[in-house]
């Protein structure tokens, strides 16, 4: 009877029917933005132009962040490509605080340099100046996006998360089934590349911490499984196929070890931690409860999870050794679906607000709770790897759709499939290692 009823729980979390799963990106909320000016890159090398804009990609990324409002290249009073001929007075009078200036270098057939500069308007100093050699047609969106990391994090100070990808699941109607699918696409959505596809359900997918895997739930067989999948060759396997319940993957810091939930077709599901290698498991809980949703704290000391052994789900944490649990939230009578932030400091639930469920961070120093999100059905939160922001899933009629909101509920932005449907089950992956 406990297995059936997390596996309603889990169903909860499916997608339904989904049609294009390219998506849609929209700002809806911004915090007093700061005007600043992304000039065209200029271009040195055969042909009119240059194999990409540039400039039109970083633009986009600041502006999509929420904490900046890139002025129209009409009010621009110059175009400069070079530092040198950057007029601070110019940039004064357009109202701009700081302004990027570049340009691409063609050095071979398909080998190009960028360039650029980052200079502060009101100071009238240069703040970054970057070259990238070695860049290609294939590779330039992606310089792109670490040029403007590197702006983000000199204006800010936190580390800009452009260059990262997004995880998620998509499901559309086909024939009488459906066709669930888990796609991966970069930060802004483009570059979408399907990584598995299946008329049975696909769950819970979960990034390694080098970016190269995800592991995820199957039903493949009528039976729930999970895989490990090598994004670059497309190569899987089952890592755990037991009788009954095998859900909610989440990899170790190491990304040698998962934590899953299990549970025997007539026993309770807990919580369990797996070497992928050995494909041994170890059994942290046991109790008569449901346990389940597992996630690792970033120093790899403790499991978090959901439980409703005190009567309803709360969020309860395991030594990873073994031991213990104790229990982390009393806020609120549900509380559900622990994510840690990389730094350590935050904790995202799915939280009942009012009768809502909705996205909410709990600080761990000072055990306060903030609600972020304002739907009625949000669910499966996951940090940024620079832990200031957060992806979500939510509903908008009867299509599922992605939200990010800042870890302050400031700035937030939805992503939506073009030709409507649904898009759920999102995760936002680590940084990448160039």
């Amino acid at each position: 009877m406990k297995a059936r009823k997390l596996i309603t729980w889990l169903v909860l979390l499916l997608p339904a029917a989904a049609g294009a799963q390219v998506l849609d990106i929209e700002v809806t909320g911004i915090a007093q933005p700061t005007p600043v000016a992304i000039v065209p890159f200029g271009w040195e090398g055969r042909g009119e132009a240059a194999p990409m804009n540039i400039s039109t990609v970083v633009t986009a990324d600041l502006r999509r962040s929420g904490r900046f409002d890139p002025v129209p290249e009409e009010r621009m009073l110059q175009k400069p490509t070079d530092g040198a001929d950057v007029d601070f007075q110019d940039w004064g009078f357009v109202g701009v605080e700081a302004v990027v200036v570049g340009k691409v270098i063609q050095t071979g057939d398909n080998q190009f340099t960028l360039q650029f500069q980052l200079f502060d308007v009101v100071g009238r100093r240069q703040l970054l100046g970057y070259r990238m050699p070695s860049v290609t047609r294939a590779t330039m969106r992606g310089a792109a996006h670490r040029a403007a990391d590197m702006i983000y994090e000199k204006l800010t100070g936190i580390q800009g998360v452009f260059s990262t990808q997004v995880a998620y699941v998509t499901a559309k109607q086909q024939g009488e089934g459906r066709l669930y699918s888990l796609v991966v696409a970069d930060h802004d959505g483009f570059n979408q590349h399907t990584i598995m596809e299946s008329t049975d359900p696909i769950m819970s997918p979960a990034w390694s911490p080098d970016s190269r895997q995800l592991a995820y739930v199957s039903f493949e067989g009528d039976k729930s499984s999970v895989w490990v999948q090598t994004l670059r060759t497309g190569n899987r396997f089952n890592v755990s196929s037991r009788p009954g319940i095998n859900g909610a993957p989440s990899f170790s810091p190491d990304g040698r070890k998962l934590v899953i939930t299990l549970g025997g077709v007539d026993g309770n599901p807990d919580i369990y931690v797996l070497d992928i290698n050995g494909r041994t498991t170890t059994r942290l809980t046991t109790h008569r409860a449901i346990d389940t949703e597992g996630s690792w704290s970033p120093d790899g000391r403790h499991i978090y999870f959901t439980s409703d052994r005190s009567g309803g789900p709360q969020i309860y944490r395991v030594p990873a050794a073994g031991g213990t649990p104790e229990r982390v939230t009393f806020e609120g009578s549900y509380n559900a679906r622990p994510r840690l932030s990389p730094d350590g400091k935050k904790l995202a639930v799915v939280h009942n607000d009012r009768g809502n469920f909705r996205i909410a961070v709990m600080n761990l120093e000072r055990k306060d709770l903030l609600v972020l999100s304002r739907g009625r059905q949000d669910e499966s939160p996951s940090f940024a790897p620079n832990s200031d922001s957060l992806i979500y899933a939510t509903r908008q009629g009867r299509d599922g759709v992605l939200e990010t909101v800042s870890a302050d509920g400031l700035i937030r932005q939805k992503m939506a499939a073009r030709a409507g449907g649904d898009v759920r089950e999102p995760v936002w992956s680590p940084f990448p290692r160039h």
